[in-house]
């Protein structure tokens, strides 16, 4: 078995133009004479590697704690794949895909509103993306909401250097914080390993 870490390090993870960065205080440390280190955290839901919640860009959506937990683990095809994907791209692409499906792009490939609709009337659970984010920048909103009416999760800010396409068990659990649209996630990948070991 071959576990691959696909989540971004949450301190040194890219930042969505006008998201606050994450921060890290430390209430005491062993080096200042205190008898154990203890910290505090400060970032917001999006940052790094993340799961979106339909409540993000739906107000009547499902918070993150209303999604069921089998929508982060199962059966995952890993793609690689570049562009504004449209939906003709997703209707040849779904057939050959499992129930969740991330895309390989360095970043560089996004849903258009016809590609999320394609998804949306799909039986897709997740989508995931190496991508800040599963739109492009000059269309956020309705991919991101066509998702969220379908009640799609969606997986953003993945590292999926050296993973290879094909067919994975994908465990992304979000964080169990009622009421809010997003959390952060440890994404993983698990994959069969070949040959005789």
């Amino acid at each position: 078995m071959l576990i691959y870490d696909i989540s971004r390090e949450i301190l040194s993870a890219e930042i969505y133009e006008g998201d606050p960065g994450p921060s890290v205080r430390f209430l005491k440390k062993i080096e200042d004479g205190a008898m154990y280190n203890l910290s505090t955290i400060s970032l917001c839901n999006h940052t790094g590697t993340h799961i979106d919640a339909p409540l993000h860009f739906d107000e009547e959506g499902k918070d993150i704690t209303s999604l069921r937990l089998s929508q982060f683990y199962g059966k995952c095809t890993v793609v690689s794949i570049e562009g504004i994907l449209t939906g003709e791209d997703m209707e040849r692409l779904l057939p050959h895909c499992e129930r969740r499906l991330i895309l390989h792009s360095s970043g560089k490939a996004f849903l258009s509103v016809s590609a999320a609709r394609v998804i949306a009337d799909s039986k897709l659970l997740l989508i995931g993306t190496d991508a800040i984010s599963i739109a492009p920048p000059f269309d956020e909103y309705m991919p991101h909401l066509e998702l969220a009416r379908a009640g799609i999760a969606v997986l953003e800010g993945l590292y999926l250097e050296g993973v290879e396409d094909g067919t994975y068990t994908l465990a992304a659990f979000p964080l169990k914080i009622e009421g809010v649209e997003a959390a952060p996630c440890r994404a993983v990948l698990i994959g069969e390993t070949k040959g005789y070991y």
